[in-house]
């Protein structure tokens, strides 16, 4: 059970005063959903409001903090105008200016005669002083209310910096004072302060701009959090060695003659991992393995050999994908391989309903379905299997670390092989699975050609769509067209995949198609549906075809503004084509200056098709400006840490984890680690401990 001191920090964020449904929705797209979600969520930077008795003092084009006397209020007359209020600062006029303002509001804030002190970036224009929509505004009483100092925090629409800071100062006053949990070997080591004060820190606009001081407290906190993933880890693997599970040992026929039938020859990388498997299977203890392969190294196929061991031995098997268009790609590849084989195949998904769904549920708790493949509605309430012996997860980052274990829950104890198509650099396969024994397959299929990689500026968009108009009229050739954004940014000097789509549609009528995440699934599988068996031959998109959509026709992706991508994303995107024996190519579009990052990460796509090498350049590249006020995408998902600068910490923390756990295996001495573990919401390790 969880201790009380540190209920309001797991609390959920409608809890907060002032956290009404709406304003709730609107935070949670932050990734903040718990109270204790505030405290990972750093400001990016900090910036200073100096006050200034005489405005004539004060910086232009800065912010800055002045008292004022509210004269007179000129609101605007038609939509478009601003509404501005007139005021001195010292004798000297200023005006104070909002667009799409309300008028009683306005009123209420800056009541004509009244004393404020107000904070913004003060302007000159048409020779006055004015700020436009005031940061702060607060009465004389209330001056202790304006910093100098202010941290500034990334946000999302309908959430304005005032309203953030005041709910995250909530949770500051929540922070409870707990026990030390780093041994003092370590603290002296790092000059690691305690736990508390490094939060505070990091959210206390007093502690200076600098990087180095903040990026100090920031590494104690990384510390913590990948000290509780190696913990959870260490208990998870621990407790899941004692348990036995099940022996599969049969003659192999439905796995030999799959394999006698194929048209194509397995690699020695295959054949290799094949037998590791194997060798799992075998034995009465759980298989959890990682099999690790570049895009097209052939997963899918080791996958389904291995469940032909398990079901001739009388037992289930499923395949869980993130999305429902790779779960019904998976359903059709699996189908042909195994049509003349005994086996029965069902597909099940969230688009299942009613009498359809409760038969598919007779027929998996029968035992009268062999292979199921499915979304995450395959660990619903109300699946039940007769006899599971292997759990296959495909793009299992998807998912999250330990929703694997619902499995476990399911009554059995079935093995699990997870398969990433995203080539992992080793600290970030110790980081993200390290409760899991890990294969490779570091080989493409027999046959299958490399990529061709070319840069291009946007300059030569006009010769490239050319080109592709001579492909479409000379050949059956299909083509990705990739945009970062789904509609027009003002901050991002971006084409938008539907103004893309629009152009490319006046040129090449009822060819092109469009897909983004805002499609839902329904339309999406739709689209893919079209472009893949119709005489559509270009889709633009959104990075939503970055993983597992397998389309064998498209043998060129343009990605358009690429220096804006990572490179473990542009390699991604670029394995959607290059699935045949046909020659393929990946054109990566930039925009004419770009960055020396940028720079490096587009001349390595050019210069290589391998991704785990891809993996450990993206990881040496990254810069500073990707860890604090950022929350990461990729693997693993971390709140704090970043293994592109904290890998020293986390082999200490591993190292660490695994002297407590063999020394005190129940925590029974350890009792402020419960704490670390709760507040990093590794509660799976807690119900393991308990389990165990």
């Amino acid at each position: 059970m969880r201790p009380a001191h540190l209920d309001l920090l797991l609390s959920p964020i409608n809890k907060l005063k002032g956290v009404g449904p709406k304003l709730e929705n609107i935070i949670n797209k932050l990734g903040i959903n718990l109270n204790v979600h505030f405290l990972w969520h750093f400001p990016y930077r900090i910036i200073e409001k100096k006050y200034y008795e005489n405005i004539h003092d004060a910086p232009l084009n800065q912010l800055v903090t002045l008292k004022i006397e509210v004269i007179k209020h000129y609101p605007s007359k038609f939509r478009r105008q601003p509404y501005k209020v007139s005021c001195l600062a010292n004798e000297t006029v200023i005006e104070i200016v909002y667009f799409n303002a309300r008028h009683p509001v306005i009123r209420s804030v800056l009541p004509i005669n009244s004393i404020k002190m107000i904070s913004g970036k003060l302007e000159f224009f048409k020779n006055k002083f004015q700020i436009t929509h005031p940061s702060s505004v607060e009465n004389l009483s209330d001056i202790q209310l304006l910093r100098e100092k202010e941290a500034v925090y990334s946000l999302t629409a309908g959430l304005n910096l005032k309203t953030f800071i005041k709910l995250s100062n909530q949770v500051l006053q929540l922070v409870p004072n707990l026990g030390e949990w780093i041994d003092e070997r370590l603290i002296k080591k790092y000059k690691f302060i305690s736990w508390k004060e490094a939060v505070e820190k990091l959210h206390n606009p007093e502690i200076g701009d600098t990087y180095n001081e903040k990026n100090f407290y920031r590494r104690r906190l990384a510390y913590d959090e990948l000290f509780a993933h190696q913990l959870a880890i260490c208990i998870i693997r621990t407790i899941d060695k004692k348990k036995k599970s099940i022996s599969f040992k049969n003659k192999d026929k439905l796995r030999n003659n799959l394999i006698h039938n194929l048209e194509f020859k397995l690699t020695k990388s295959q054949l290799t991992v094949l037998d590791e498997i194997q060798c799992d299977l075998s034995s009465n203890k759980q298989m959890i393995r990682l099999l690790q392969g570049d895009v097209g190294s052939g997963k899918t196929i080791v996958a389904l050999i291995s469940m032909l061991t398990v079901i001739e031995s009388g037992y289930q098997v499923t395949l869980m994908a993130p999305t429902s268009i790779l779960a019904y790609q998976h359903y059709e590849n699996i189908a042909k391989l195994i049509n003349k084989l005994p086996i029965k195949i069902d597909i099940l998904t969230g688009k299942d309903k009613g009498k359809k769904r409760l038969e598919k549920l007779d027929k998996i708790k029968s035992g009268n379905t062999q292979i199921i493949i499915g979304t995450h509605a395959l660990i619903q309430e109300g699946v039940n299997f007769n006899k599971l012996g292997l759990s296959v997860i495909d793009e299992q980052h998807r998912f999250g670390v330990y929703q694997r274990m619902a499995f476990n829950y399911k009554g059995f104890r079935p093995s699990i092989l997870v398969m990433s198509a995203t080539p992992i650099p080793r600290t970030l396969t110790l980081a993200a699975y390290g409760d899991m024994d890990e294969s490779r397959l570091i080989e493409k299929p027999i046959g299958r050609k490399p990529i061709k990689t070319s840069v291009l500026t946007l300059k030569k968009e006009k010769n490239l769509i050319e080109r592709i108009g001579n492909k479409i009229k000379n050949s059956n050739d299909k083509f990705f067209w990739v945009c970062p954004l789904i509609e027009e940014s003002q901050e991002l000097d971006l084409k938008a995949a539907t103004d893309r789509y629009n152009s490319l549609n006046k040129l090449f009528k009822n060819k092109v198609l469009l897909i983004h995440s805002q499609l839902n699934e329904k339309d999406k599988e739709a689209t893919m549906e079209k472009f893949k068996n119709e005489d559509y031959r270009i889709l633009v998109a959104t990075t939503v075809i970055e993983v597992g959509i397998d389309i064998k026709s498209a043998t060129t992706i343009i990605i358009e503004h690429a220096e804006r991508f990572g490179l473990a994303q542009l390699h991604q995107l670029r394995g959607r084509v290059g699935r045949n024996n046909e020659e393929s190519y990946c054109i990566l579009l930039h925009k004419e200056k770009i960055n020396d990052t940028a720079k490096k990460r587009l001349n390595i796509m050019r210069e290589t098709n391998d991704g785990f090498l891809i993996a450990e350049e993206d990881l040496k590249i990254r810069g500073p400006g990707e860890i604090l006020g950022k929350r990461q995408s990729g693997l693993p998902s971390f709140n704090v840490a970043d293994l592109s600068y904290d890998g020293d910490l986390l082999e200490e923390a591993k190292l660490n984890a695994e002297k407590i756990i063999n020394n005190d295996p129940k925590l029974e001495n350890n009792k402020n680690l419960k704490d670390l573990l709760y507040i990093h919401e590794r509660d799976t390790a807690i119900r393991t401990l308990n389990a165990g």
